[in-house]
This record gives structure tokens, sequence and C-alpha cells, in this order.
């Protein structure tokens, strides 16, 4: 065999690049895997969100229906304390644009009222023969506190000049049906997610604490974790609220309700927290903080929660509609808030009679944003659930 040895003081051949070093450089990956590769985990994260195409309607639905219940004063035609005796219980009025043939823009036809003798009733008869045109960004009858803080009277639409506009109809007290509804839904609204973030806050915290600990804090937290979840959560509603004085402010009530609503819906999100935390507490990195002398708050909240955050976001978006139903049931049976303030399950609970459902079927709209709003959070966190394992 031939002998292939350089000579002796010769360097030896080598298969060494001399290009200049990428590490990002990949071979054989076409743009698109290149583009996954070098994605962060938010990215990977947004990229499944957005193939959840029911997902994605939902978030755009529930910012919609935040966004009209911050306005409002000035999506709202009337202010929802605004009464009109002379249209108690009235029908809902139903926006045209052609009268007789011609387009004359959008309009409703006036009501004219009686009073039946014989079962004490109010009739409404659509007068057909005089259409009253809407008004738009025009100033309302009343003024108002835009969020208590500035004053206006603008308003998206008003009622015609001598007219009523009630395009949900009317309640027993003459109040518009759909302004209330706006100006309910950010008392409910609100509630869901100031609950969520009562119990998403112990959630991490004693989660965490049991997680992170283990052995005997782990045990006797585990332990009231289930004491609290063996507990009927409607008769444990009804305790805690009917604790609340009567003679409390709307204000007070509101807030009790809602820490009542956020300190019955941390267990689940505690224990997610405690196995994740026991999962990552053996890591490199914390034994590494550990060692640097971190202390265990530090340790959990900068370097264990936000590992997993996707995850608690998730959690939290299902929880919401959890705390919503919540506040619109304990409303519904009168234990929750009270008028004059007013949200959906205060207004769903002058729906209580069948007989007054039965001839005011209007008075049940309230439970229609209620459905809405619940079936959004389930699929926008069905979608996030997804999206918070973007390898999978």
């Amino acid at each position: 065999m031939l002998n292939t040895l350089p000579p002796d003081g010769a360097p030896l051949p080598h298969a060494a690049s001399t290009a200049p070093f990428e590490p990002y450089a990949t071979e054989a990956m076409t743009p698109e895997q290149e583009r996954i590769y070098l994605a962060s985990q938010w990215q990977l994260m947004w990229w499944k969100f957005r193939r959840h195409k029911l997902a994605v309607i939902s978030a755009f639905v529930i910012v919609a229906i935040y966004a009209m219940a911050a306005f409002a004063e000035f999506l709202a035609p009337y202010h929802y304390t605004t009464r009109n005796t002379d249209f108690i219980r009235a029908p809902g009025q139903s926006v045209h644009l052609f009268h007789e043939g011609s387009f004359i823009g959008p309009f409703v036809y006036p009501y004219k009222m009686r009073l039946n003798m014989e079962n004490l009733k109010r009739e409404y008869e659509v007068d057909s023969t005089r259409p009253q045109k809407l008004r738009f960004f025009c100033r309302g009858d009343d003024s108002y506190e835009f969020w208590g803080l500035i004053p206006g009277n603008r308003r998206l639409v008003c009622p015609p000049k001598d007219g009523t506009f009630f395009w949900l109809g009317s309640d027993r007290l003459g109040r518009d049906m759909f302004s209330r509804i706006l100006y309910g839904g950010r008392i409910s609204l609100s509630i869901g997610l100031l609950g969520v973030s009562v119990s998403f806050v112990l959630g991490v915290i004693i989660g965490g604490i049991a997680g992170y600990y283990g052995g005997r804090v782990d045990l006797v937290i585990q332990r009231i974790i289930e004491i609290v979840q063996s507990l009927p959560h409607i008769p444990l509603w009804l305790a805690l609220a009917s604790i609340m004085p009567p003679s409390w402010s709307p204000v007070v009530v509101y807030f009790g309700i809602t820490i009542i609503l956020g300190l019955m819906d941390w267990t689940g999100l505690a224990r997610s927290v405690r196995s994740k935390l026991l999962s990552l507490r053996e890591e490199d990195y914390v034994v590494a903080a550990q060692l640097m002398g971190a202390k265990p708050a530090r340790i959990i909240g900068l370097h264990l929660v936000p590992g997993f955050m996707s995850h608690l976001i998730a959690s939290a978006t299902i929880t919401i509609p959890k705390t919503i139903l919540g506040e619109t049931a304990l409303s519904f049976l009168g234990l929750g808030l009270r008028p004059p303030i007013t949200s959906w399950g205060v207004m769903l609970n002058e729906a209580q009679n069948i007989n007054v459902v039965a001839l005011y079927p209007w008075l049940l709209y309230p439970v229609v944003p209620v459905i809405v709003i619940i079936l959004a959070f389930n699929f926008l966190g069905d979608g996030l659930r997804d999206a918070a394992d973007p390898y999978r």
C-alpha cells in the first residue's frame, strides 16, 4: 500500500471551510423552515393561534363587546336611569329606511298607547303614517359624565324630536332596555376581570408556595384546596353574599361580590401552578439562582412563573366566564348587586316571573350578551390553550 502521509514537517491536509462563521446558518432548510427555526416561543404561539379561526373571531367579539361597554355613555340613546312613564314595557321599535317606497334614512314609527280596561294591559299600536327620523352624533336630552370624569352630552344616536327610540323595548319603569344592557355590561364584564385578577393572584401565590417548598407545606395547602373544592359553590355564594348588609352602598357591594367570586375560583389555578413548579424547581437555572442567594419570592416570580405564563393566560381566560356567570346568578337571585346599580344579572332579576316573560319577552334580552360573551371566552380559551404548546 502506498504511503499517503505528507513528508516530515509538512502540514496535514484538512477539509475545514475558510468561509466566515455564521451561527444561524442552516443547511438544506427552506425559507419557511428557517423562519420557524429562528422564531421565538411567542411568535410560534401567535402563528398557531391565528390558525384557530373560531378563537380569532371570538377575540374580535370580546374586544367589540368590551369597547361597547367602555363607551356606553356615547353609544346608548338614553341614560340607564332615564324613565319615560308614558311607554312602560313598550315593545321594541324597528328601524326602517324606506317609507311608502321613498328612502328617507333611518327612522322609526311612533307608538299609540291605550289602556285595555278589560285586562288592565297597556297595548301599543304602530302609527305607520308618521315616520320619525333618528338623529346621529347629536346632543342628548340629558348630560352625562364619561366614566364619572369627563362631562358631555354627545351621543351616537338620539331619539327623534318629540319621539322615542326603544330599539329593544322598555322595562317596567319605562327605561330603555338597549341602554341598560350597554351600561350593565360595564359592571358584569368588569366584575369578570377583577374577580379573575383576585383568583389569579391567590392561585399563583398559594400554588407557587406549595410547588416550590413541597413537603409539609404542600401537604397542608393541598388539603385546604380539597376542602374549598368540596364545598358547593352556589350555596356558599349565597351564604357569603347574604352576609353583606343591605345598607352598604352599591360600590361596596360591587367590590364585595368581586372578592367573593375571586375567593372561590383560585383552587384550580393553584393546582396548575403547583404541578408546574414541582417539575421546574429542580432545573439548573433554579439551582443556580438559589446558590447566588436569590430569595424564594424572586425565584418564583422571575424565574419559574414566566416559564409557563402562556398556560396561566389560557387558564385565566377560561375562568372569566365563570365569574361573569357567578355575578349574574347572584344578582338574578337578588343576593348580588342591587338597584340603582345595573348589571345583566340585575336586569334579569325582573324576568323571574313567568307571566311577565310570557307577556313581555324582551325583558329576557340581557341573557343574549351573557351567552355570547361566555361562548366567546370559552372559544378564546380553547385557542389559547392550544397555542400555549406551539411544539405539539
